[in-house]
């Protein structure tokens, strides 16, 4: 009998990997297969004993010939979803699994469930799938599904660690999670075992638990079955059949297997590590690598048993209780990659690999010291998914219409199942989720990335090492980066802009006096023999970042802020999605798709949200309308009809964009949307100077009379042509230009030599953050998400309600506003001088009644600001009274700090700066 301390003393003896083999894609994974099949230790799996491959018998059932849905794979996100779209009432759903239920990765995964994440969502995702797990499955079948609640304990060896769970903590309150921060005598109490000698403290829960894949899935499947849902195993997927309709629009048409054929409109990648090989049969891309990923099983351990669940994050290890053992895993900065996925692999293992392991055992000897001399029973190495940003693939792929995805759950896919399967059923019903899912949306990825290979295997493998890394509001990836470069990147890059990375795209941040910072190739955390990076600058004001208090470069973004409100600021903003609606019908489907009045006259400008069918905020952007052209120039493409120039988020583009070809799709209008957001860059010049200073570049008079607020021109700025919009993000009088690729460094360098004698200055988005913030203005995805209406956001100007003009989403908006706002976005002012960054719980006359989605300090009031949306605890509607009426405090790390509400901006609320009224 092996045991842990034996393990590690082997692998310390193994030659390691010489560093002069050299880092290359081919280097990072293991060329063997997997090995004879194993023993994991559950009391019940689904496969049936070794021998003669049950997949030759042929399907457990007949095939149908036809259904409305195709679940494809038999795991728990697969199972999941075919209950819920049961639940909901839909006939003709099918599952098919190649081999039995579980097989691949869900039959071997921990199953562990914990309730607190740094995210809203995943929250309450991860509710619903114990509420699923725990009541639900057992009222409804009579089954016990192996549920286990034996509670979780986080574990903190430093004061960032516990600022973090104490961060949990708030957010917790404010969806009813119990949980409690342990003293370090406190922790030992509870779980004697444990040594707390190097501990800050500890986060408990007491109703985490555990799961049992077979179990669960089993259950699950049952209670498919009895509201008519078909399980199909045995019967391999061979090719997924597809149509093309009469405006090019691809659909799916049907799935092929070894057995025949089904004819259907709907078909859900729930796969798991083979979801690539299935997204490949209908030409759609699915971004996720396959790798290793290990635990190992204990011997009987005196005095373990009722022990809660361990995670420690900081020496990335977990300990699992598995009766009166342990299960021992966690995450490496060195995973092997699985290249070669084997479409014959279903109840097989991998070996351990002690080396990359071993780390894991030191962290497990640590805290539970009598692990050293306990025996190891088994272990269990399997394949897992993996994504370039550790979140799940889920939502219609935007190659082909009727195909949904729902993988590459990171080793999660067990507690995070019922919820996702509950919106992915709601999604394919009702076309869209019930929650926010844009974190989880296979669009939320730009599409020159979702194949691109180098990119996808550099951010999972982050991604992966990271996955215990404590969560900080400014943390960049160092992975995949430099993609898409403006053509102000080397130019801002000089003049020591530290950038971010969205959607590939480099955007500045904000600008380090001391000189460039460039992001290097990234090179693997130094593993895999490769070298790591020496003195890089990048990494270090990264790492200078990793706080919950202000950071160090607090006072830097603070001059940025006041520059703008005092002088000006340029903002580049050539990020953004840029995109002409142009086409006979370009009017209806503007009218249909904006839910602002924007057929104004050629030359305005509007702000304006767009909306789905439930009245849910899908974006909020500005639409400029265009006089028809029969020349196409730079600036706009030639057209007939009605045409329009969209700006939208850069970090949402492609969401954007796959929404309105959605629309535009399924209401079958006649027109063209294209993407310039390549070919044109955009600077932002902000400011109570910036008319003087663009009065000395544009050739055109930038008077409030000849210029208003909300318009736009094609105009000269020092020679090149450009379209000038006259717009704020950040509550400013301003400009943006819209200019083509090749006239931007000139463009860009004309406005920094007008701007010198009035303090113009160079801005990054974190000064865009603080100063929107500041001013009021929405964020999309943080206080404005599909699941918020522009009523609930205090947008109702933007929606064209007193007309008669319909638009999609303004029925539900009509009934919401008749019946009463259930909740409110409030903004709040705290006088104590503390950072706030989301996730802070919000108390109102001592009652919890919603939690902080953005917050951020304002420099011009000299105070923490923070937005959230409240709710009213006897479920009635929120008024302004209500808003007005109650006494608030906001809570920051267990700790609250009175706060005041306010109903307008707390900065300029009359909006006099915008107008150039200073």
């Amino acid at each position: 009998m092996a045991s842990l301390s034996r393990a590690l003393r082997v692998a310390a003896a193994r030659p390691r990997q010489s560093p002069t083999r050299g880092l290359g894609p081919c280097n990072l994974s293991s060329a063997s297969g997997p090995t004879a099949e194993k023993s994991v230790p559950y009391q019940r799996t689904l496969k049936e004993g070794q021998g003669t491959s049950v997949v030759a018998q042929g399907p457990s059932r007949p095939l149908p010939s036809t259904a409305n849905v195709v679940v494809i794979g038999g795991g728990s996100l697969g199972c999941q979803t075919l209950y819920h779209l049961a639940k909901m009432g839909m006939s003709g759903a099918v599952l098919l699994e190649r081999e039995r239920l579980t097989s691949g990765t869900t039959w071997h995964t921990a199953g562990l469930l914990w309730q607190l994440r740094p995210s809203d969502v995943e929250v309450e995702l991860l509710a619903h799938t114990r509420r699923v797990v725990s009541r639900e499955l057992e009222e409804e079948t009579g089954l016990h599904t192996g549920w286990i609640q034996n509670g979780g304990l986080f574990i903190a060896s430093n004061r960032q660690r516990l600022d973090e769970y104490k961060r949990l903590m708030s957010l917790g309150k404010a969806y009813g999670v119990e949980s409690h921060v342990l003293s370090p005598a406190e922790t030992k109490t509870l779980y004697p075992l444990m040594n707390v000698d190097d501990l800050y403290g500890t986060l408990y829960v007491p109703h985490d638990g555990t799961m049992d894949p077979a179990g669960t899935c089993s259950t699950l499947a049952r209670a498919a079955s009895a509201r008519g849902a078909q399980v199909i195993e045995n019967c391999p997927v061979t090719g997924i059949r597809v149509w093309t309709d009469d405006f090019g629009v691809r659909r799916v048409a049907g799935v092929e297997t070894q057995h025949g054929s089904i004819q259907t409109p709907c078909v859900v990648n729930c796969a798991g590590v083979w979801a690539s090989a299935v997204g490949r049969m209908a030409g759609v891309k699915v971004p996720l690598v396959a790798m290793h990923h290990a635990y190992v099983v204990t011997e009987r351990i005196e005095g373990i048993q009722n022990m809660p669940n361990v995670r420690d994050h900081d020496a990335s290890v977990y300990l699992r209780l598995q009766g009166d053992a342990l299960s021992v895993g966690g995450y490496e900065a060195n995973p092997i990659f699985w290249e070669e996925v084997s479409d014959k692999f279903a109840f097989g293992l991998f070996d351990l690999d002690w080396e990359v392991f071993t780390q894991h055992i030191e962290g497990a000897i640590n805290r539970v010291p009598v692990l050293e001399k306990t025996g190891i029973k088994s272990t269990v190495c399997g394949p897992e998914s993996f994504t370039p940003d550790h979140k799940p693939l889920m939502g219609e792929a935007p190659e082909l219409r009727g195909f949904f995805l729902g993988c590459g759950f990171n080793s999660a896919g067990m507690m995070l199942g019922g919820g996702c399967g509950q919106e992915l059923a709601h999604w394919i019903i009702h076309g869209r989720p019930e929650k926010d899912m844009h974190g989880y949306d296979i669009r939320r990825f730009h599409h020159s990335l979702t194949d691109h290979r180098r990119w996808i295997r550099e951010r999972s493998h982050e991604s992966y090492a990271k996955n215990y890394s404590v969560v900080f509001p400014h943390d960049e990836p160092l992975a995949g980066r430099n993609m898409r470069r403006d053509p102000l990147h080397e130019e801002l890059l000089g003049q020591g802009c530290v950038f971010q990375e969205r959607h590939g795209w480099e955007r500045p941040g904000w600008f380090h006096p001391q000189g460039p910072a460039p992001v290097l190739e990234y090179d693997y955390y130094g593993a895999y023999g490769s070298r790591a990076h020496e003195d890089y600058a990048y990494r270090k004001l990264l790492a200078d970042e990793y706080t919950f208090d202000f950071p160090p470069h607090h006072d830097t973004i603070k001059k940025e802020c006041l520059a703008c409100r005092g002088a000006a600021a340029v903002f580049d903003m050539s990020y953004f999605g840029k995109f002409y609606l142009v086409g006979l019908d370009a009017r209806k489907a503007a009218d249909w798709l904006f839910s602002a009045d924007v057929s104004r006259p050629p030359g305005s400008t509007v702000y304006t949200c767009m909306l789905n069918r439930c009245g849910g905020t899908e974006s909020d952007l500005t639409v400029s309308r265009l006089a028809p052209s029969h020349q196409a120039s730079p600036l706009a493409p030639a057209f007939e009809g009605d045409g329009y120039y969209l700006a939208v988020g850069g970090a949402v583009a492609q969401h954007n964009w796959s929404h309105i070809t959605t629309v535009l799709q399924d209401q079958k209008f006649q027109c063209q949307l294209i993407d310039s957001s390549e070919d044109l860059g955009m600077v932002s010049i902000q400011g109570p100077a910036s008319r003087a200073i663009l009065q000395e570049v544009l050739d055109a008079d930038l008077s409030n009379e000849a210029f208003p607020f909300s318009t736009h021109k094609l105009l000269r700025a020092a020679g090149h042509l450009v379209r000038a919009i006259r717009l704020s993000f950040v509550g400013e009088l301003g400009w943006e230009l819209h200019i083509p690729k090749a006239s931007c460094v000139p463009v860009y360098r004309a406005v920094m030599a007008a701007g010198a004698k009035h303090g113009l200055v160079n801005a990054g988005y974190r000064a865009i953050d603080s100063l929107s913030t500041e001013k009021g203005y929405r964020h999309w995805h943080a206080d404005l998400r599909p699941d918020d209406s522009p009523l609930e956001a205090g947008l109702a100007f933007t929606c064209k309600l007193k007309s008669p003009v319909p638009f999609l989403g303004r029925e539900a908006l009509e009934q919401q506003r008749a019946a009463g706002l259930r909740r409110r976005l409030v903004c709040f002012t705290v006088e104590d001088k503390v950072p706030m960054f989301g996730l802070e719980a919000i108390w109102r006359n001592g009652q919890v009644v919603g939690h902080v989605r953005r917050a951020d300090f304002g420099f011009a009031i000299d105070k923490t600001i923070a937005y959230g949306y409240i709710h009213d605890p006897s479920g009635g509607p929120v008024s302004l009274d209500f808003v007005k009426s109650g006494d608030y405090a906001l809570e920051r790390m267990g700790v609250t700090y009175g706060a005041r509400a306010h109903l307008k901006s707390p900065f300029d609320p009359d909006n006099k700066r915008v107008k150039g009224t200073y």
